[in-house]
This record gives structure tokens, sequence and C-alpha cells, in this order.
């Protein structure tokens, strides 16, 4: 399980308790949460959990970097074979970690090229972020051609040596589908639960997710080109 966490001292440690909940007897398993500078207690909070949580393992960076490198920085750090990724605030429900595992390992191939995908299908959010998330989706899969339609949920599972292989860049875990696709492996979407915020403040604004959004979405654009350019060998490999 890789986990960023930012500011989420309302709602970490419930978190954590629940993935325990849903993995204890059935998978063997690791926690790291990836502190990205967090200023209001998280640091604190998950090295006291660490003392009676045994499978948790915190790390921190040492400055902000956002999401996508708290990502692969756990990615880095973990050292298991298969990789969860579940956002910090809660929204995700753990409970959903068996069926996705589940999915994954019933693959011919072991899913090790097969991204499974969380798709919230009754979003927990205010309808702002409701409507822009559904236009930035529906812009998303005609320009990428993604096949995902929910590419935005932090509830995502892949074996490690794939994520690995994809290029890293700021923003790149809203794009997860799209470099899975284009590395030659398969993408699945799930319908999982959502909640709504149990506490703490969204890191996202709506116009600036939106300008980010569309300048990364420029970028994995280019890199697909440039991967069918090559016939299909990694130009930056």
């Amino acid at each position: 399980m890789v986990i960023p966490v930012h500011n989420e001292a309302a709602n970490i440690g419930s978190l954590l308790e629940e993935v325990c909940a849903a993995l204890r007897g059935r998978i063997a398993f690791e926690i790291v949460a990836v502190d990205d500078c967090s200023n209001d207690g998280s640091t604190e909070l998950l090295k006291q959990l660490a003392g009676s949580m045994p499978e948790l393992r915190p790390i921190r960076h040492r400055r902000n970097a956002g999401q996508s490198m708290a990502v692969l920085s756990g990615v880095r750090a973990a050292r298991a074979a298969f990789i969860a990724t579940l956002d910090g605030d809660g929204q995700n429900d753990p409970a959903d970690l068996p069926a996705l595992w589940a999915m994954l390992r019933a693959e011919t191939d072991g899913g090790e090229r097969l991204l499974v995908a969380g798709h919230r299908t009754k979003r927990r959010d205010t309808w702002v972020k409701r409507y822009s998330s559904r236009i930035a989706n529906g812009v998303r899969a005609r320009l990428l051609g993604d096949a995902t339609p929910d590419t935005g949920c932090g509830l995502k599972m892949l074996s490690r040596s794939l994520f690995l292989e994809l290029p890293a860049f700021n923003h790149m875990h809203r794009f997860l589908p799209a470099l899975v696709l284009r590395h030659g492996g398969r993408v699945r979407s799930v319908p999982v639960n959502h909640r709504p915020r149990g506490g703490g403040a969204s890191h996202y604004g709506t116009w600036g997710r939106l300008k980010a959004g569309l300048v990364d979405m420029a970028g994995v654009i280019w890199l697909q080109r440039r991967w069918r350019d090559s016939g299909g060998s990694d130009p930056l490999a």
C-alpha cells in the first residue's frame, strides 16, 4: 500500500486502521505512508502509529513535492511485487482492496501488465468538483484514448515493475491508464465506493487543477506520438 499524505492528521489514523482491517489475514502487505512535508501534526501521528502498527513504514519528504512524487517515492521504497495506491484523505474505501487484488491475480499473466483502476460511480464531492471532473474525464478519454471513465480515482493496483517503467513527471498519477497502455499494458476499471472527506481541506483548486491538467495532457499526447513514431521502443529509455 502506498499512501501519499499531506496535512491529513484528521483522516490518516482512521484510514490506516481501515486498511489493516481490510487486509490482515487475507494478504501479506506493508503500508508505505509518504509524508509530503506536512505541517499539521501528520508527521508525529505517523511516527506514533508506526509503534503499534507493524505493517506501517512512514517516510518523509524534506520539501513538498506533490502527490505524484509522493506516490513515486512510495513505490520506489516498497518491497512488494504489487502496489496499491490510496489517497490519504479517507475518501477511497479500503474495503474495496481485496476485490481489486482478486481481479489482478485472476489474470492469466498474474497481473504483471495490468492496471486495475477504481471508478467512483457515486462521487461524494461538491457539484462543482463532480461537474469539472466529468468534463475533464471526457476530454481526457477522447484525446488520450485511455478507455478509463475515472482516471482521477486514487485507488489503483498494478505491479511495481510496471509502475517503474513509466515516465515520471509531476501529476503523472492522473494519467496512469494512458501511460500503462503506452507501455503495452492493459487497464480495467472497477466500480468502487467513494466517501465524503472526513476532515481537513482539499489540496486542489478547480481552476489550478484544470490548468495543470491541460498542460500535462499535452505532454502525455506528445509521449504517445513519440511512442508510435519510434515503432514501439521507448524513446526515453
